[in-house]
């Protein structure tokens, strides 16, 4: 299950027609203001982060969805749960991540994904086993 449909939101794998409206959004410096460097990303690092996003939902099975509004079609950005590889001392651990364009800040929209999103790992991570938190501890939902 790659598609979870809110009555607002549609959280979805992406697709190629996702560069551009994902690029005009990553070339805000507002919203990169507190992501990496804080430096805007051109179309090329956009499609790769879409890349590494597909390919992380092949590989592990979840991943950062794209969101798009339901009423208007538009991608709004990015929620999920990914593997942050780039914060090697958390390492091993399953993030809440999302990117929103500007128009979509504030609580309208916002928490809208991340549950539904984060509720998908926990069904799927029930089988693994967790060495911190054994089956005895593990809190079922």
């Amino acid at each position: 299950m790659a598609r979870l449909e809110t009555p607002r939101l549609v959280l979805r794998r992406w697709r190629d027609d996702d560069i551009m409206p994902m690029t005009a959004i990553n070339a805000d410096p507002d919203v990169m203001r507190w992501i990496g460097s804080g430096t805007p990303a051109d179309r090329e690092r956009t499609a790769a982060g879409i890349t590494g996003c597909e390919l992380a939902w092949d590989e592990h099975g979840f991943g950062l969805f794209a969101v798009e509004v339901r009423q208007t079609s538009e991608l709004a950005g990015f929620a999920g749960l990914a593997i942050p590889t780039f914060l090697p001392e958390v390492m091993p651990a399953v993030e809440i991540g999302w990117r929103l364009g500007r128009p979509y800040w504030g609580p309208r929209l916002r928490h809208r994904g991340r549950p539904r999103s984060a509720a998908l790992r926990v069904r799927r991570s029930r089988t693994r086993s967790d060495p911190q938190h054994p089956p005895d501890r593990q809190r079922r939902i």
